[in-house]
């Protein structure tokens, strides 16, 4: 049995498709966030929206060959600008990338007007069209691959790639099958082709909304877990990981460093040039101190200008070593307009975990350690060996 289906009918509910998609995406999105992403977003959909009405009617108000080129060129530059949004969601592209693309869409749009002007027929059209889309979607491949690459994300990835084939092989078949694949032609590489542009615009559309949720919660998760003056994570989540890394060391026999430390003087600071120039000097100290640690330390602000570090699998000279590292990247004023030196004061602490070790107690022996560190002068370092921490749970 063969199906047949209007070519008016089918573009025009592709283009009431991608109107509720922008419809519901700006009803829903526009009270709630002002990402440069959610405009993009929206702003591509109104091309294609333009592009598949302009297919719809071709013809009908201004000629064929005018459609035609409207239509192909705005549909490029949508479905362009909807990957671009779609790749920075996942990650940052840069200005290379979106130079990359302006160029390829330009390039693109050029060569379909030459088609146009030079050779124009039906089945080399549809094949640069398409090619030249399935092109636009190869970067989607950066949705399946990095550290971090969700469920989700594989799996829009995966789709996209399918996309891709769909595109490649409608091209193949423009240029080499007897039976047309364009939309207006009824038959089988008719349907071939509308599934094509339904998954591409039922994907971008839903894989859109699902990143930007999933990009949304990992904002809040980050919001949730890290302070936001100086980055590091706050007391809480410290806590929550410390714990399990006092436990995962505990199970391997291998050693913990825990360093407490504060900024001298601080208070004198925030009095003699403001409160705005303390927290310049909290985020100097929280960016020179992050350049040292490895991937599996742990650095906390607890409040004010109290921070710790926990170093798991850190022993007792490394820890002292990494201590005078910190120290000397210090040294010297942070602020050119106030001068601002500042220095710190830490304790440290290295045990060899049990099940019975409290990240309370190693806070209570380590502050205790610091405050010796102070009573020395300041801008020092002081070391408690693991024999002065209590059996007992002690008091933060």
């Amino acid at each position: 049995m063969n199906l047949y289906l209007d070519s008016r009918t089918i573009i025009v509910v592709l283009g009431i498709g991608y109107l509720l998609a922008l419809s519901l995406g700006s009803s829903y999105w526009l009270d709630r966030t002002n990402l440069a992403s959610i405009k993009s977003y929206l702003f591509a959909k109104c091309l294609q929206i333009i592009a598949w009405f302009s297919m719809a009617f071709r013809g009908d108000i201004v000629p064929d060959f005018v459609t035609i080129s409207f239509a192909n060129s705005i549909l490029l530059a949508g479905t362009a600008l909807e990957m671009v949004t779609l790749l920075n969601l996942h990650k940052p592209i840069g200005l290379k990338t979106n130079i990359r693309y302006t160029i390829l869409t330009i390039c693109s749009i050029i060569g379909f007007q030459l088609i146009l002007l030079l050779h124009n027929k039906e089945d080399v059209r549809i094949a640069y069209i398409s090619w030249v889309t399935a092109v636009m979607l190869i970067p989607a491949y950066r949705l399946l691959l990095g550290r971090g690459t969700t469920m989700l994300r594989r799996v829009t990835g995966s789709l996209y790639m399918i996309a891709i084939v769909v595109f490649v092989a409608r091209g193949i078949i423009a240029l080499h099958s007897v039976e047309s694949a364009s939309f207006f032609i009824p038959g089988i590489f008719q349907l071939i082709s509308i599934l094509g542009i339904f998954l591409l615009t039922v994907l971008g559309s839903i894989a859109f909304a699902l990143l930007l949720k999933e990009r949304t919660n990992q904002e809040l998760v980050q919001l949730a877990s890290y302070d936001d003056l100086t980055g590091t994570l706050n007391r809480r989540t410290f806590t929550l990981q410390a714990k399990l890394a006092l436990a995962h060391y505990a199970k391997k026999g291998k050693p913990v460093s825990y360093l407490l430390f504060d900024i001298d003087w601080f208070k004198t600071i925030n009095d003699t040039y403001g409160h705005h120039v303390g927290d310049l000097v909290l985020q100097d100290l929280a960016s020179r101190i992050k350049r040292h640690l490895g991937s599996e330390d742990l650095f906390v602000r607890y409040g004010g200008d109290e921070f710790g570090l926990m170093l798991p699998g850190t022993n007792e000279a490394e820890s002292t070593q990494l201590a005078e590292q910190i120290k000397r990247s210090l040294g010297g004023s942070f602020s050119e307009d106030p001068p601002v030196p500042y220095s710190i004061s830490m304790g440290v602490l290295t045990v060899v975990p049990n099940k019975h070790t409290q990240l309370e107690t190693l806070y209570a022996t380590c502050d205790k350690a610091l405050y010796t560190a102070k009573s020395n002068g300041r801008d020092g370092m002081y070391r408690s060996q693991s024999e002065q921490v209590p059996e007992t749970l002690a008091s933060c």
